[in-house]
């Protein structure tokens, strides 16, 4: 059965709580505004589509496709990424609240994280590779076993990881981070 395919479409104000998503292929779409929270995601694919001050708290996005999305001021709270298609997984976030959602195991190389708020993320095992983080606020974020190479976290603050428990060479951290990097350790870095 195929799936519906919308193509350069513009969706404004639409809350899909109320009136239901329709799964598909979203290609070169754009969502402003719109509200999506604990909606049925699953199975649709979103090809170099931009969400913009969209809801999707809490939406289901098991075998969901993300490629090459753009996120600017989206509310995304408690979502499980670690459930969409990891099949060429790419995405930039700008001024987004993330929080307590789950990018546990992806394959994210080269995203992009700006302004973003990453309260108590599961980045477990993620691959996040050359990815930047700009200005993120990541209190209580988990990182373990996560390939951080070449990733910069210059201009982020709040992180505590573990350089042995995770993969960091060629990392970008700022001196004011560095107690970040010692927590284990129990020393005071004044």
């Amino acid at each position: 059965m195929n799936k519906p395919y919308f193509f350069e479409e513009t969706y404004t104000g639409i809350d899909f709580s109320k009136d239901p998503f329709e799964t598909g292929d979203y290609e070169l779409c754009r969502f402003v505004n719109c509200q999506f929270p604990k909606s049925e995601l699953s199975e649709s694919s979103f090809i170099e589509c931009r969400f913009e001050g969209c809801d999707l708290s809490m939406a289901k996005l098991y075998g969901t496709a993300i490629r090459d999305c753009v996120f600017s001021e989206c509310k995304l709270i408690g979502l499980q990424f670690d459930t969409c298609n990891d099949f060429s997984f790419s995405a930039e976030f700008h001024s987004c609240n993330l929080n307590l959602s789950s990018i546990f195991g992806v394959k994210l190389h080269n995203a992009t994280f700006i302004d973003c708020s990453l309260q108590e993320v599961d980045f477990t095992q993620a691959d996040l590779k050359e990815t930047h983080f700009e200005n993120c606020d990541l209190t209580k974020a988990t990182f373990s076993a996560t390939s951080l190479q070449k990733a910069d976290l210059s201009t982020s603050y709040n992180y505590s990881i573990d350089p042995e428990m995770n993969t960091i060479e060629g990392a970008k951290f700022s001196l004011q981070g560095l107690p970040g990097l010692l927590d284990k350790y129990g020393i005071v870095v004044t």
